[in-house]
């Protein structure tokens, strides 16, 4: 199969790696520089390269902040059976550009982020595939996602915004609020420093990624939830009340079992 991939950040070199040896890939990014370390594919400095590779899938690899812009630009170099495929983290505006762009199409989303996973060791991670897409496009993501070992969950558009909401805002939140009230420890204990690499590790992430995430329409619930569980706790502290704490502890452990 000709494989495109629009973007040569983390996600698209590590598709390009992955791919390039069973299929034949090109990869595209807006500047050319960041297509140097590529290995063992094409490498195209300008969109209009494309038209003769004739793809038959298009992987989008581009930041959120550029996915369907991506998508666009490459629309008038693609034959119109090309299947088109995202790994967007954010699904907004993704449903209304698929169904105007006139291609078939799949939506996954690898939830194996670089700045936490080992992306050589995938055996423990998680994807998602939308159910709402092309068969042949679900398929070859459902076989290529199952050869790393990953657990794989379907839902509609609706029911991943929703699943993104719980699995991703509620860390992102805790990991803010601990990080914007934090000081510096001269001899931190060990949960400290625990929560002090997650917060440096998600704030190492593209800012337009952690708001669209963040205002995903399915977030203010999910926050509603950690501000009245803070203010429960904070009301038993005050009060010094050892049997509701314990009520508050069994049933978070209750939780994460």
């Amino acid at each position: 199969m000709k494989i495109l991939i629009l973007g040569a950040g983390k996600m698209g070199s590590f598709f390009c790696d992955l791919l390039s040896f069973k299929h034949d890939v090109g990869i595209y990014d807006h500047d050319p520089k960041r297509l140097r370390f590529s290995y063992n594919c094409r490498r195209f400095e300008h969109v209009s390269m494309v038209a003769d590779f004739d793809p038959d899938l298009v992987i989008n690899a581009a930041t959120v902040k550029y996915t369907v812009d991506a998508f666009r630009q490459a629309l008038p170099y693609l034959r119109k059976d090309a299947i088109l495929s995202d790994i967007a983290s954010v699904k907004t505006g993704l449903p209304e550009f698929y169904a105007s762009a006139g291609h078939p199409y799949v939506s996954t989303h690898p939830m194996f982020g670089p700045t936490f996973a080992s992306l050589s060791n995938l055996a423990n991670e998680n994807a998602i595939i939308i159910s709402e897409g092309d068969q042949q496009g679900i398929a070859f993501f459902e076989q290529l996602y199952s050869s790393l070992g990953l657990h794989i969950e379907h839902y509609t558009f609706e029911g991943h915004d929703k699943t993104i909401a719980y699995s991703l805002s509620i860390p992102f939140a805790s990991s803010l609020v601990f990080g914007s009230a934090m000081k510096h420890q001269p001899a931190p204990g060990t949960t400290f420093k625990r929560h002090l690499a997650i917060a440096k590790g998600l704030m190492s992430e593209d800012d337009f990624l952690l708001s669209e995430i963040l205002f995903n329409p399915n977030t203010t619930s999910q926050l509603d939830r950690i501000s009245a569980a803070l203010d429960d706790l904070r009301k038993i502290i005050a009060r010094r009340d050892a049997v509701a704490m314990k009520a508050f502890l069994d049933k978070v452990r209750d939780n994460i079992k």
